[in-house]
């Protein structure tokens, strides 16, 4: 048995895709395919919460030199409010990088409902539903090999998920790398 994926909670392998305590066995799955849902408006707001965040400390130093000039106040407090001003804009750069990593992380998560679907049993079964782009991607690429790497029917019939009403797929010849080309199960 080979292992595609494992976390806690869903486990991919060369026999079955086990996912929150439900298995299916790769033999009976005919299909697999993916839906996006629509996106997050709190996600997005997180975005640009953080934009802001990296904006905040520069807008206050340009703020700050403008304030000093508009004074027109002694050199000494002029250079004081300008010197505070370039500080509080200087402070953005330690914060800028644990900023852009948690931007970098909300990117990599996805702002959008992400579902793996598979025709198990000749039905359709939701497998998987989450909002972590970067999981999703794995656990889906996971099931892709697990479905491409399956042994053949021996008997050579469709495997017993497939509908009796879908036609065998037509032979198309083989390809330019030597292989025969296989259909793919995504919608």
């Amino acid at each position: 048995m080979i292992t595609y994926y494992d976390d806690r909670s869903a486990q991919v392998t060369s026999t079955a895709i086990r996912i929150e305590g439900r298995a299916y066995p790769v033999a009976e799955i005919g299909m697999l395919w993916h839906r996006r849902g629509s996106r997050s408006w709190r996600v997005l707001a997180g975005r640009g919460a953080i934009g802001a965040a990296l904006a905040g400390p520069l807008v206050a130093a340009a703020l700050g030199i403008a304030l000093a000039v508009w004074l027109r106040r002694s050199p000494t407090v002029t250079l004081a409010i300008v010197g505070t001003s370039v500080l509080v804009g200087l402070a953005v750069g330690p914060i800028a990088d644990l900023l852009f990593e948690f931007l970098d992380r909300s990117y990599a998560r996805g702002s959008r409902q992400l579902e793996m679907w598979a025709r198990w049993r000749g039905q359709p079964v939701l497998l998987l539903r989450t909002g972590d782009a970067l999981r999703f991607g794995q656990i889906y690429r996971a099931a892709q090999r697990a479905m491409e790497n399956r042994p053949p029917d021996p008997t050579g019939h469709a495997p017993a998920s497939a509908s009796a009403a879908q036609p065998p797929a037509p032979h198309r010849g083989i390809g330019s790398s030597g292989s025969s080309p296989s259909p793919r199960g995504r919608p």
